[in-house]
């Protein structure tokens, strides 16, 4: 039985592990089509045990594994969400980065995934504000914060560079006030 830093009714949340590289980037893989040209997460052992050092060793990051809790999938990984450059003090503040894996997109298993994590970062982290930076065109995970509750606050040009370019960059925010 897996345990999980928090649970909803079919996904459950849990840190980044090494022992999961070979899910991950299996899954990570299969869903190459879903993910380009927003998202590069890593594709094999090497660059996931990289990804993942610094998600469980860096303080300013914190990384989710959004699992599957159906019987006979206990424990899936469905997708994945991370909380970076989080800055604590009078700021208290992260940023979410996100991915849903093929076979799991389309089912609400993110949207449940990201409430957990929104719950957990606002209370068991104390953070106050969270930001989602998405890609304009990028329809699906623009549905996803906002179906989650976040509001456009802004547009940031040359924000991030992605496959690269510098890319332009919607900013998204929820505060724990609401």
């Amino acid at each position: 039985m897996t345990e999980y830093l928090a649970e909803g009714p079919r996904v459950g949340i849990r840190p980044f592990a090494l022992t999961d590289a070979a899910e991950f980037t299996a899954r990570a893989r299969e869903s190459g089509r879903l993910h380009r040209p927003w998202l590069f997460p890593p594709t094999d052992a090497a660059a996931f045990e990289a990804y993942a050092r610094l998600l469980v060793e860096d303080p300013t990051k914190h990384g989710f594994l959004i699992c599957e809790r159906a019987a006979g999938t206990d424990g899936t990984i469905a997708g994945f969400i991370n909380i970076n450059n989080v800055v604590l003090g009078g700021f208290r503040s992260g940023a979410l980065g996100y991915g849903a894996f093929a076979h799991a997109a389309g089912r609400g298993l993110m949207s449940e995934g990201l409430g957990l994590v929104v719950r957990y970062a606002f209370g068991t982290l104390g953070l106050h504000r969270l930001e989602i930076n998405v890609q304009p065109g990028n329809a699906g995970s623009i549905a996803l914060a906002r179906r989650s509750g976040f509001r456009l606050e802004g547009f940031s040009p040359d924000f991030l560079f992605i496959d690269g370019a510098w890319r332009d960059h919607q900013r998204w925010a929820l505060t724990a006030s609401g």
